[in-house]
């Protein structure tokens, strides 16, 4: 398969993600909408768009060439399927050297999961959030 690199900005829909936020009946869709919110605004090269039927935020800027199939510019993707916490994962998680402990598990995937049960949490654990999500923009490979 052939490798694509180019400016993605097409990839992101808030739109979209804007629709999906309307219709979603969960108790916790404060806390989606206020993570969204802190994501979006860390930088602007960040976009979202619905992939695997939740919000996800990708990397929108330039990278070098890499297989689709990788998902490199996948930063986070929400999981909205429990209805006591939002799941934050981060399919690369692994490769970030993060000591706040707000990214959880050791998959061999390499992906690390945050959870938010309360807007308290999202205000505890908004800066760890926002640094892991930096630290996570550096590791590209652009």
């Amino acid at each position: 398969m052939k490798a694509k690199s180019t400016k993605s900005a097409a990839l992101s829909d808030s739109t979209g993600v804007d629709s999906y936020m309307q219709k979603l009946d969960h108790p916790l869709k404060e806390v989606l909408g206020a993570l969204r919110k802190i994501i979006l605004a860390i930088d602007d090269e960040i976009g979202e768009h619905i992939k695997w039927n939740a919000p996800s935020f990708l990397y929108i800027g330039e990278m070098k060439p890499f297989d689709p199939k990788e998902y490199k510019r996948y930063i986070i993707v929400s999981n909205v399927y429990q209805k006591d916490c939002i799941r934050l994962v981060f399919p690369s998680g692994a490769k970030i050297n993060d000591t706040s402990g707000l990214l959880s598990g050791d998959y061999a995937d390499g992906r690390r999961l945050a959870f938010f049960h309360n807007m308290e949490e999202v205000k505890a654990k908004e800066e760890a959030l926002r640094n892991v999500v930096k630290t996570w923009l550096t590791l590209l490979d652009k």
